[in-house]
């Protein structure tokens, strides 16, 4: 299976002023087989997007991006930055870039038509749930995906975000069981309820979910990430051994 890193992990070193791109080196260190770089974490995204491509390019490593927007505004309109979001794709030789689905259930136009401006040959796009009442859900991404793929956008998918189902008081088994024909990509991250406060677990092991029960009730030859805030390049090799020896 092919593990990712989501840059997440290294919050902590992020807003202590680490680069992006320099994360590259400490993942490819580490043995995963790429990255996952968020777009909320460049500060100067026009010189850091090269770079990031670069020192991946030199690891031969992966690199996905994950865009905290929506793909339909308030109104239903498709949101006019996605042309923009993929040009960064692009200079960054993204395998595949995540947004959320926002408002498609005000939509009124030619799905095909509208995508038709992206080069969805070249990066798959996918759509996670969030922890919003708007994407989160089974039923707006199955409303969304269906509608897609009937318009003949097959490669369009869905990323599995376990921990995410908590925060939206979903039924992460369901959700799986109902959206695995449309995954395309696993984020693992495992959510500690204390007396209804929920919080991200540092450990795959510790909190909520049976996360080796559930990813079995999802495709087995897509792409898996961890994304969740750990503090040594020790925890998270660790970590990664836990879903190495699944």
């Amino acid at each position: 299976m092919t593990l990712i890193l989501n840059t997440w992990i290294f919050e902590a070193d992020v807003k202590a002023g680490a680069k992006q791109a320099d994360l590259v080196d400490r993942v490819a260190k580490l043995g995963a087989d790429g990255i996952e770089v968020r777009r909320e974490y460049f500060t100067d995204i026009d010189s850091e997007l090269p770079e990031v491509a670069k020192h991946a390019k030199a690891h031969n490593m992966i690199v996905n991006l994950s865009v905290p927007d929506v793909v339909f505004e308030e109104d239903g309109s498709l949101n006019p930055k996605l042309g923009q979001y993929f040009k960064e794709g692009q200079i960054l030789g993204l395998k595949k870039i995540k947004f959320n689905t926002g408002h498609f259930d005000r939509f009124t136009g030619d799905l095909k038509q509208a995508f038709s401006q992206f080069p969805l040959d070249e990066i798959e796009m996918n759509v996670e749930n969030d922890q919003t009442p708007v994407s989160g859900t089974v039923s707006a991404i199955k409303t969304f995906l269906t509608a897609a793929h009937e318009a003949g956008l097959t490669s369009l998918g869905y990323v599995y975000d376990l921990g995410n189902w908590a925060f939206t008081h979903g039924d992460a088994e369901a959700a799986a069981k109902e959206l695995a024909p449309f995954t395309h990509y696993i984020h693992l991250k495992n959510t500690i309820d204390d007396n209804g406060t929920l919080s991200t677990s540092a450990d795959l092991d510790t909190g909520m979910y049976d996360w080796r029960a559930l990813i079995k009730l999802l495709p087995q030859d897509q792409y898996y990430a961890l994304e969740y805030p750990m503090a040594t390049d020790e925890q998270i090799a660790a970590q990664i051994k836990l879903f190495q020896d699944r």
